[in-house]
C-alpha cells in the first residue's frame, strides 16, 4: 500500500475557521481649533499649510478667529489655506474632533459635545481630580502630546518642546547679561583674547543637550552635571566633542558655580524635580551672574527659584539674575507651533486614512499610548493612581 506524500502537516490538513481581511475606508476628520485662554499660552496647534494640507485631502478645520494671531497666523491665512473661521466660540468646541495646545478648562469642557475626540497637551501638575470626571462625564476620548509615542520609544512632541526650550535659555541668557539692571555687559561667545562665557548646565537630557550646542555654538565654555553617566556619555557622543562632565557632587559643582557667567535649570524629576543648587551655593555666584530654570515649570532645580512671567520674567536674589519663567517655548510662539504642527499633522491625516481614532489606535501603538481617557473611562494608570480614579488598561478595551 503505497503512502501519499503530501507537503502540508497534519494540522494545516484539518478544516480552517475562514479569516476575512478588515478592509480599511477612509473617513472625513471636523477638526475644532479654539482660541487658546490660558495664561500666556500663545501658540496654536496646527499652521495654516497644516490646514491646507488637511483640507486638500477633504478634510474640515473651523478655527475661531484670532487663534492664530499670538503666533503671527492671520484668520486670512487659515480661509486661504481652506478653514472656516468664526467668531462663534460654541461652534468651534462642537466639532466632532477638538485641537488644544492647553488643556480645555471646566467651563470649556462644558462647551464640548459627548464623544468628542480631544487631542491636546495634560500638564498633569496642574490638573484636578474634576477635570478628568467632567471628561468621563461627556465620554470623551482624550489624548496627550506628552504621552504620544514614536516608533522609536520616544516622546516626539516633549523632545521637540525641549529642544526649544534648551536653545531659548542659552539666547534667554545671551540677553540677560547686558541688562541694564545688574548685567554685566558681557558678549556671549569667546572673542579673540577675551575669556570665553562659562556656563554651567544642570542635566544631560534633551534640554541640557540643546542648551549646551548652542553655547559651544556661541564659542562658550560648557560644564554638564547630572546623576546619570548614561545620559552624560549620550551627551557627549550627541555634541561630537568633548566637554567638561561630572556627576552631581556638591564640592564640584560649587566650584563651578562660582566661576560660571550662567547657569541653566534641566533637570527632570518624577513628581517636582529635585532641588539641586541649595541658597548658599547662589550666594557663591559672581555679581550679575544669571540663572536660567528651565524646570521652573516642575518646581525648579535651584533653591531660590520662585514663578515668573513673560511681562516680568527676572528677579536678583544675592546678586543673581534669575529668569524662572515656565513654558519658555510659548515665548517663541511661532516656532513652538510649527514644530507642534509637524508632529501632529502627519497623525491626523493616518487618522483619516485608518478610517478614525478606533481604527488607528489599534493599528499604532504609540498613538494607543497617547490616550488617557477612552469613551470616559480613564486608561492611563499614573493619573488613576495620583488622583485616586479607577483605571482599565486600554489593551483590555481596545484590540
Amino acid at each position: 500500500m503505497s503512502i501519499t506524500i503530501t507537503p502540508f502537516t497534519k494540522q494545516e490538513l484539518l478544516p480552517q475557521e475562514e479569516k476575512l481581511e478588515i478592509g480599511k475606508y477612509k473617513r472625513e476628520l471636523f477638526i475644532g481649533i479654539p482660541k487658546e485662554t490660558s495664561y500666556q499660552e500663545r501658540r496654536i496647534c496646527l499652521t495654516p499649510d497644516a490646514v491646507n494640507s488637511l483640507t486638500y485631502q477633504g478634510h474640515r478645520v473651523m478655527i475661531e478667529s484670532g487663534a492664530g494671531e499670538s503666533s503671527s497666523y492671520t484668520d486670512k491665512e487659515y480661509s486661504d489655506a481652506g478653514a472656516e473661521v468664526t467668531k462663534d466660540t460654541k461652534r468651534v468646541f462642537g466639532c466632532p474632533m477638538l485641537l488644544k495646545v492647553e488643556p480645555p478648562t471646566i467651563a470649556e469642557i462644558k462647551l464640548i459635545n459627548p464623544e468628542t475626540i480631544l487631542i491636546s497637551a495634560i500638564q498633569l501638575k496642574t490638573k484636578k481630580k474634576s477635570y478628568f470626571e467632567a471628561l468621563a462625564q461627556k465620554k470623551i476620548t482624550a489624548l496627550a502630546f506628552e504621552y504620544i509615542k514614536d516608533e522609536d520609544g520616544s516622546y516626539p512632541a516633549v523632545k521637540s518642546l525641549s529642544e526649544i526650550a534648551g536653545t531659548a535659555s542659552i539666547l534667554i541668557a545671551a540677553e540677560l547679561m547686558i541688562t541694564d539692571e545688574i548685567g554685566k555687559g558681557l558678549l556671549f561667545g569667546n572673542i579673540t583674547g577675551v575669556p570665553p562665557t562659562d556656563v554651567v548646565i544642570l542635566g544631560a537630557g534633551t534640554v541640557g543637550e540643546f542648551a549646551a550646542k548652542t553655547a559651544i555654538g556661541l564659542g562658550a565654555t560648557v560644564k554638564v552635571f547630572d546623576n546619570s553617566i548614561t545620559k552624560l556619555r549620550r551627551l557627549q557622543n550627541n555634541l561630537n566633542q568633548r566637554v567638561f562632565t561630572s556627576t552631581i557632587q556638591p564640592k564640584a559643582l560649587l566650584k563651578a558655580l562660582r566661576r560660571c557667567d550662567v547657569a541653566i535649570g534641566a533637570m527632570r524629576g518624577k513628581e517636582r524635580c529635585p532641588i539641586i543648587v541649595t541658597e548658599t551655593m547662589v550666594e557663591h555666584m559672581k555679581k550679575g551672574a544669571v540663572i536660567v530654570d528651565v524646570s521652573i515649570d516642575t518646581g525648579g532645580c535651584f533653591e531660590t527659584s520662585e514663578v515668573t512671567t513673560h511681562e516680568k520674567p527676572t528677579f536678583i536674589k544675592s546678586n543673581v539674575l534669575h529668569y524662572c519663567v515656565p513654558n519658555i517655548p510659548s515665548r517663541y510662539s511661532k516656532t513652538a507651533s510649527l514644530s507642534i504642527s509637524n508632529i501632529i499633522t502627519p497623525y491626523l491625516l493616518q487618522i483619516a486614512e485608518d478610517g478614525g481614532i478606533e481604527s488607528a489606535i489599534r493599528r499604532d501603538k504609540g498613538l494607543k499610548n497617547g490616550v488617557y481617557i477612552y469613551h470616559g473611562i480613564l486608561t492611563n494608570k499614573a493619573i488613576g493612581e495620583w488622583f485616586d480614579l479607577p483605571d482599565n488598561d486600554i489593551n483590555l478595551l481596545v484590540f
